[in-house]
């Protein structure tokens, strides 16, 4: 409905006003309720223990108008509020909500963001990107209980909203950031509202913090050369070159153009060892935001990839036609990430990071699903952190790299499952670099993969003295001594050859070099 100019007024009146009569709440300066709120509301502070207890009404904080109790303090610059919180009593609606809010004005519409503690556990990242508009969210992926007492943080740095929450005491879980453009000063604090007009709720908030942030530190600058090696006489080629991130090359599968992803989007580019070829963008549905896993399947008909999307931040599985239509998805359960397509095209093969056996700690574990539809298969168990399958060639194996050993190493399990307690898995490397994402030869004749130096913990840097290493793909019997050969140094790491990136001759692969550039803004 839309509103006429009287009753924007009317709002604006009832927040100064609000404002101008603020008795102050502990370290807040004021509370009142904000919207509609038949039952009123009101917050108080027990200084001996330091708890705040915010009664309040209103219908809801949603949609494109809000209605709650408010207990706030006005601030400008980076910020992060932190408070435990509990709702006292079983309460009437399931989604009355206590809320860490960060808001640009009293107004009933005004743009916001907040961490809302849900009576039934829902722990979400809400926010109104601009006044009047509707109410977005991203909800928190964690399966953990977040009932009765919960520990919750909103950070705001600049216009990006983090939420953190958990248990105290307990792992703690980060969703976002999501974007909401707030101007300085901001509304800061406590806000709960029942999601009935006529009842009030009530929830007590202790260990409350309200910090200013640092300066965030300047965020590292890359440019990426999208290079070719050649096999023969070792000699590196630059195909394409520019000061952003553009990540794992895949290539066709006839051997014309590479599939690389840059700011979430796909984009074709020839294999033009000239430095003449210009990214063209694959159409694939701009609401999804790719990253850096996705290969065209083997006849060349599709383009497997993952991506998250603005109500899903967590990667999820999709397939789409080669020119970038009929786009659907294959696997919901998030975080997956696709990673190679078996010899045939029958199957995916994705990592899906899942709750443990037994109440254990939730671990990424290799999974397949067929092409055509159906049901996921899990095909490893083991209680490490598993990443980057790939087939063999001839489509018996699935080679991967794994932490179950302790430092991160190649391993292989037979493509239909490693068996029970994970007989059937082996480690086919065992030296003192930390490798990750093994690629085989299409002639079956070499597995590259990416290299660390030992005790590097992850693939997400980008580090000087990456290695790309290789040596002859094992046959059903492991070597007991693998003939390692380093290719290359380099700098190099995320988005590197994240997924298989051999041209269909083997002869040469695709892959990234980056170069660190100044941070935005230095000087030249």
């Amino acid at each position: 409905m839309k509103r006429t100019s009287s009753t924007l007024r009317a709002l604006a009146f009832c927040g100064a006003a609000a404002v101008c009569c603020a008795q102050s709440v502990g370290q807040f300066e004021g509370s009142n309720d904000v919207g509609v709120t038949p039952a009123k509301g009101k917050a108080e502070f027990e200084a001996a223990s330091g708890q705040y207890r915010v009664t309040g009404g209103g219908a809801n904080i949603w949609g494109n108008t809000d209605a709650f109790q408010f207990a706030w303090k006005k601030l400008s610059g980076d910020v992060a509020l932190t408070a435990d919180v509990q709702f006292i009593g079983a309460g009437t609606v399931a989604h009355r909500k206590a809320a860490l809010m960060v808001r640009q004005s009293l107004d009933a519409d005004s743009a916001y963001a907040d961490v809302a503690l849900h009576g039934d556990g829902l722990t979400s990242l809400q926010y109104r990107p601009t006044a009047a508009a509707a109410t977005l969210e991203s909800k928190q992926e964690a399966k953990s209980d977040l009932t009765g007492l919960v520990r919750i943080r909103i950070e705001r740095r600049g216009n990006n909203f983090t939420m953190i929450a958990g248990k105290p005491g307990g792992p703690m879980t980060t969703t976002g950031p999501v974007v909401t453009a707030l101007k300085d000063p901001v509304y800061v604090g406590l806000a709960v509202g029942s999601h009935d007009a006529n009842i009030l709720e009530t929830a007590v908030f202790t260990n409350v913090t309200v910090q200013a942030l640092p300066d965030a530190r300047p965020v590292q600058r890359f440019s990426s050369k999208i290079s070719i090696f050649d096999t023969r006489d070792k000699s590196i080629h630059t195909v394409f070159q520019a000061d952003t991130v553009f990540e794992a090359p895949n290539w066709s599968n006839d051997g014309k153009f590479l599939i690389v992803n840059s700011g979430g989007r796909l984009y074709r580019l020839a294999a033009d060892i000239s430095g003449n070829a210009k990214p063209e963008l694959i159409n694939i549905d701009p609401t999804l935001r790719l990253n850096n896993d996705h290969a065209p399947s083997p006849d060349g008909k599709l383009i497997a990839f993952s991506a998250s999307t603005a109500t899903s931040r967590g990667s999820q599985v999709y397939l789409c036609n080669a020119d970038g239509s009929n786009t659907h998805i294959m696997v919901k359960e998030t975080p997956s990430y696709f990673h190679g397509w078996s010899p045939d095209g029958k199957y995916l093969a994705y990592v899906h990071q899942h709750p443990g056996p037994n109440g254990t700690p939730a671990n990424y574990d290799i999974f397949r699903i067929p092409a055509a539809g159906g049901e996921s298969e899990q095909l490893n168990s083991n209680g490490g952190y598993d990443d980057g399958p790939d087939y063999s060639p001839d489509g018996k194996w699935i080679y991967y790299n794994t932490d179950r050993s302790g430092t991160w190493d190649v391993w292989r399990i037979p493509a239909d499952g490693a068996g029970p307690g994970d007989v059937k898995a082996e480690r086919v490397t065992s030296d003192d670099m930390e490798d990750w994402f093994p690629h085989p030869s299409p002639d079956k004749k070499w597995l590259l993969f990416l290299s660390f130096a030992k005790g590097v913990a992850t693939h997400n840097d980008k580090l000087p003295g990456t290695q790309l290493r290789m040596m002859p793909l094992p046959g059903n019997k492991l070597a007991k001594d693998p003939k390692i050969q380093v290719v290359t140094t380099f700098f190099g790491g995320q988005g590197t050859i994240n997924v298989n990136s051999w041209a269909p001759d083997s002869k040469r692969f695709a892959y990234v070099i980056y170069e660190p550039l100044p941070p935005a803004g230095a000087p030249k």
